[in-house]
């Protein structure tokens, strides 16, 4: 009888145990992983400019935040790290990484616009520009494509614009290179390109003239004519104009 009791005391001292323990708070155990500050502390390291610490929290966040809340700030801010630390060409990557993983996050305008700047940022003059102008230009048009509402509308169109400038002043340094040379053939292949491709280029008053002498040097009389017309015609005060006018003279019989 003594050994019921006690056991039915057990027992109802165990009922009431786990019932207090139900109206508590589940408590993280010491050692669980905390996203939130794990990803502040990253932050410090990357203001402090401790960039391969930085990266490596910023990557245990993304692998490890099962929220979902840091991860995709954490793979972003892995991009920028490189960008902070001067290695634009190992941003790349990781924000191409970030826009396939999370192309509906928010910020992924953001990181599309970064490796188009990326590229936009190597350019230096026309000489050495041009692949950085081309390459940006490629990832500029790709931003309009692919997030049409991007808050950088109006800042694009000015890069786009010094982007296909650049390019075009490449294309008239390499025409007139061969125009130099003698080699009008090569020199009429660049120029006509030029005009075609990039018609609001502002040398289009020099490329015009140097088509047109180019077409004279091979005897192709019409052709000379036609762009040589051109430039009397739509850039009448340029200074190209007065010996647009006599090498046009000199066409005739």
């Amino acid at each position: 009888m003594e050994t019921r009791r006690l056991f039915h005391l057990v027992l109802i001292a165990i009922v009431l145990f786990l019932v207090s323990c139900s109206g508590k708070q589940a408590v993280k155990p010491p050692g669980a992983f905390d996203p939130e500050k794990a990803f502040a502390a990253a932050n410090e390291q990357l203001e402090n400019k401790e960039y391969e610490k930085a990266r490596n929290l910023f990557l245990e966040v993304k692998n490890r935040d099962l929220t979902k809340k840091f991860a995709p700030l954490a793979q972003l801010k892995i991009a920028d790290s490189y960008v902070k630390e001067g290695e634009p060409e190992l941003a790349v990557p990781e924000y191409k990484r970030f826009i396939e993983t999370y192309p509906d996050n928010q910020y992924a305008p953001y990181a599309q616009y970064q490796i188009a700047m990326v590229y936009f940022n190597q350019i230096e003059s026309p000489e050495r520009g041009y692949g950085g102008a081309a390459k940006a230009l490629e990832e500029f048009e790709k931003l309009k494509k692919m997030f049409p509402r991007n808050p950088y509308k109006e800042t694009v169109e000015v890069k786009i614009e010094k982007c296909r400038n650049t390019i075009a002043e490449y294309e008239y340094l390499v025409g007139k290179f061969y125009y130099d040379k003698g080699s009008y053939t090569a020199a009429i292949g660049r120029f006509e390109g030029l005009l075609k491709k990039y018609p609001d280029y502002k040398g289009e008053a020099e490329v015009l003239f140097f088509t047109g002498v180019s077409y004279k040097k091979i005897g192709q009389k019409e052709k000379a004519s036609e762009y040589l017309t051109r430039l009397i015609d739509k850039y009448s005060n340029h200074h190209l104009v007065k010996g647009a006018k006599k090498e046009l003279a000199s066409l005739k019989p």
